[in-house]
C-alpha cells in the first residue's frame, strides 16, 4: 500500500482499521465523502480507499510448486465478471488465475469490488497469450478443459468419470462468443455446463463457479452423489 484516504467517518465505525493504518508506512489522509466517491468511482463508496502497486506476476511464479487447478480468462471482456471469476476461484482453492491479452483490466475500480478482496489472494498473472500459458501448464502435467456450453461432454459426466481429479486448468472464453475456434484448438477437451431448465445460456462467471466447485469436490475425492457425507434423515417417533 502507498496511500490511503479514510473518511472520519469510517475511521469511527473501523477503529482497528484506524490504528492499522496510522501505524503502515504510508501516507494517511482524512477525506469528506465527496472526495472519496470520486476515488472510488462508487455511488456508496465504504468511506476507505487505498493506493497499491500492482500484484501480477509471470507465469513462473504463479506455477510454482504444485499447482492442481488454475482458471484461464480468454478475452473475458466485462469487468464484473472478472473481478468474480476471480473471487469463485479464490472460494474454490485455485492455485492461480490467468487472464490472456484483451481480456478485462483485473486493476479496474468494478473488477477490484467484485473480487471482494479475493485478488489479493492467490497469484494472478495479466498479458499473457493463451498459447504461452496453455504451454506451461502442459508442461506441469496440466489438462486443459475449455468450457463450452455446445460440447458433447458435460460437467457432471466428467466428475462422474473421474478424470477430473488430476491437475486441471479451465478456459473460460468471452461473455458474447465464448471461445474462439484457436482457442479451442488449444484445450485438451471441452465441457459442457448442463443446462436443466429453459435458460439459454449461463453468465461465465457463473459456469466458472460451477466448474471450478465441482474440479475442487473431485480433488478432494468427496464422493459425486454425496452419499458419504449426507446426514442421516430423522424420523418422528
Amino acid at each position: 500500500m502507498r496511500e490511503a484516504f479514510i473518511t472520519p467517518a469510517a475511521l469511527e465505525r473501523h477503529p482497528d482499521l484506524g490504528i492499522r493504518l496510522r501505524r503502515g508506512p504510508f501516507d494517511l489522509h482524512l477525506c469528506d465523502d465527496d472526495a472519496i466517491a470520486a476515488l472510488a468511482g462508487s455511488s456508496s463508496p465504504q468511506g476507505v480507499v487505498a493506493v497499491c502497486g500492482f500484484i501480477d506476476v509471470d507465469l513462473d511464479r504463479a506455477l510454482t510448486g504444485k499447482p492442481r487447478m488454475v482458471a484461464l480468462a480468454a478475452q473475458i471482456r466485462d469487468p464484473g465478471n472478472m473481478g468474480t471469476l476471480i473471487r469463485c476461484a479464490d472460494a474454490a482453492g485455485a492455485d492461480a488465475v490467468i487472464l490472456t491479452a484483451a481480456s478485462a483490466d483485473p486493476y479496474n475500480d468494478k473488477a477490484v469490488r467484485a473480487s471482494a478482496g479475493s485478488l489479493f489472494h492467490l497469484p494472478l498473472v495479466t498479458g499473457t497469450t493463451l498459447e504461452a500459458a496453455v504451454s506451461a501448464l502442459h508442461s506441469r502435467h496440466f489438462a486443459v478443459i475449455g468450457a463450452a456450453g455446445s460440447a458433447e461432454l458435460t460437467l457432471d459426466a466428467s466428475r462422474a468419470s473421474g478424470s477430473l481429479g488430476g491437475p486441471v486448468a479451465w478456459v473460460f472464453g468471452n461473455e458474447a462468443w465464448g471461445l474462439t475456434d484457436e482457442t479451442r484448438a488449444l484445450c485438451d477437451r471441452e465441457v459442457a455446463v448442463p443446462v436443466y431448465g429453459r435458460a439459454e445460456s449461463l453468465n461465465v462467471a457463473t459456469a466458472a463457479a460451477l466448474c471450478l466447485y465441482t474440479t475442487a469436490w473431485a480433488q478432494r475425492g468427496l464422493p459425486v452423489d454425496g452419499a458419504e457425507t449426507a446426514p442421516e434423515t430423522l424420523t418422528a417417533p
